[in-house]
């Protein structure tokens, strides 16, 4: 699977996910603009000597990349209606999460309104960190590969 971090701002977000991505030998796409340096010190920090490991992209627009997917993809939003366990994933699919600070764009809710899930939480609760919410969805989407 890819995962596709949409104009990530917290470096060490990007950094724990760079980790997950290299334990459960997925793909990274970064969509920018990044608030951060992909040659930060607290990138590098917090994902160790997991870069080499990991096959990280950068890319320019969001919609651009989209159209190159060769599966299904999936946003994850905490405006979404379904659940990130109701999603069937594949080996191919590409799991999209928004930025820490404004999520994703409204475009993309609307063009793709049945392409977004989310992680439950209490009612008006605030959402959760990007780098944990990552790791459920993926961890989630491993296990119904049979972690393969």
């Amino acid at each position: 699977m890819k995962i596709v971090l949409y104009q990530p701002q917290i470096p060490q977000n990007t950094g724990n996910i760079v980790r997950t991505c290299s334990v459960t030998g997925n793909d990274l796409i970064l969509v920018g603009p990044l608030g951060f340096s992909i040659n930060d010190r607290w990138l590098k920090r917090a994902g160790l000597d997991y870069w080499e490991g990991v096959n990280v992209q950068v890319a320019d627009n969001i919609d651009d990349l989209l159209m190159s997917a060769p599966g299904d993809f999936y946003f994850f939003s905490s405006k979404a209606a379904i659940s990130y366990t109701s999603i069937q994933y594949k080996k191919d699919d590409w799991l999209i999460f928004g930025s820490e600070t404004s999520g994703l764009p409204q475009h993309l809710h609307d063009r793709w309104p049945d392409k977004f899930a989310q992680i439950p939480m209490l009612p008006n609760s605030r959402c959760l960190n990007l780098a944990t919410s990552a790791g459920i969805v993926i961890y989630e989407a491993w296990r119904q590969l049979k972690f393969q």
